[in-house]
């Protein structure tokens, strides 16, 4: 394969897995109009059109997807043989692109931040919102660099390391008629209940725990913002099972009452997900090290200030 060809390929992956030139030229240093001028030297070399307009985007012909099913796999591996240049934090200017919820964003954030600000001032930091398929599609496509929530999927495209679990508490707010005793499940499942999901969807692990034991709860509002969850409770008679994480800070759980769930429901494992792509990264490397090691850091002084929360 010619020198051209090759480094036409280069960039036509570039392209499909970012799903624009703007960012494919970001992600190869190369100015928009020169990976332009490649995909016109890819449309005369292929005689295909091989992107054409659709709005504001591009979308990839029949013979481009066909094109990628084949290099793809072989680019990758190309990539992954060749990434073997040190990483320097104290001069790099790489941007990262986390995908997280807003409870991970507050738990990891302020560390991660202050640490980049000491020793990585060039580095660039971006939080992605996250769902988990979203965010597994997102680091397929090249879209996010990490991913840290829940592992619903596993295949050979995607690697992850342990990083917490966290149990569920009932909240309510501290003079609902509820509060100060064990709620059973009669009342449990009685109650309207308040479901914090970040895709939208009203079924959660909880729900999946009761339907094991064949019953169902009404779950009246979901939400997709941790914050918005205290002001919803104190406000209305409302119930809801959170992860035991969140009511380890204190402004959380001011004017709320917590008790424990009248039956159980296993924990939820937090990862943190990456795609096999990036193995040999040296970057991704020190971001992955530096981002277990402060949210295992984080969590545990959470658990040793506060102890049990009920």
């Amino acid at each position: 394969m010619k020198n051209q060809e090759l480094t036409l390929l280069y960039i036509f992956d570039a392209i499909m897995t970012e799903g624009s030139i703007t960012r494919a030229a970001e992600r190869l240093s190369m100015t928009q109009p020169a990976v332009s001028n490649a995909v016109s030297r890819m449309r005369h070399a292929w005689s295909d059109p091989v992107f054409v307009k659709k709005g504001r985007r591009i979308e990839p012909t029949s013979f481009a997807l066909s094109l990628w099913d084949q290099v793809r796999g072989p680019m990758h591996e190309l990539s992954r043989a060749t990434s073997t240049s040190a990483f320097d934090p104290a001069t790099s200017r790489r941007k990262f692109r986390i995908a997280l919820s807003d409870l991970i964003l507050d738990l990891l954030w302020p560390p991660l931040v202050s640490k980049l600000e000491r020793d990585a001032p060039g580095v660039d930091l971006h939080a992605v919102p996250y769902t988990v398929e979203g965010a597994h599609l997102q680091l397929r496509e090249a879209h996010v660099d990490l991913a840290i929530g829940m592992l619903s999927e596993h295949d050979h495209s995607l690697r992850s390391t342990w990083l917490l679990d966290s149990g569920y508490v009932l909240a309510m707010r501290e003079d609902h008629p509820l509060a100060g005793r064990p709620v059973t499940l009669e009342q449990f499942l009685d109650a309207r209940h308040l479901l914090i999901s970040l895709s939208g969807d009203s079924h959660g692990p909880v729900d999946a725990a009761l339907d094991g034991m064949g019953l169902s709860r009404r779950v009246a509002v979901t939400v997709n913002h941790f914050p918005a969850i205290p002001a919803l409770l104190k406000g209305s008679d409302m119930i809801t099972a959170v992860p035991d994480g969140m009511v380890q800070e204190a402004r959380f759980r001011e004017g709320l009452a917590l008790t424990r769930l009248p039956f159980h429901v296993d924990p939820i494992s937090v990862y943190l997900i990456w795609h096999a792509r990036h193995d040999r990264d040296p970057g991704l490397i020190w971001m992955r090290s530096l981002v277990g090691f402060l949210i295992r850091e984080r969590w545990q002084d959470l658990i040793a200030e506060m102890g049990d929360p009920l």
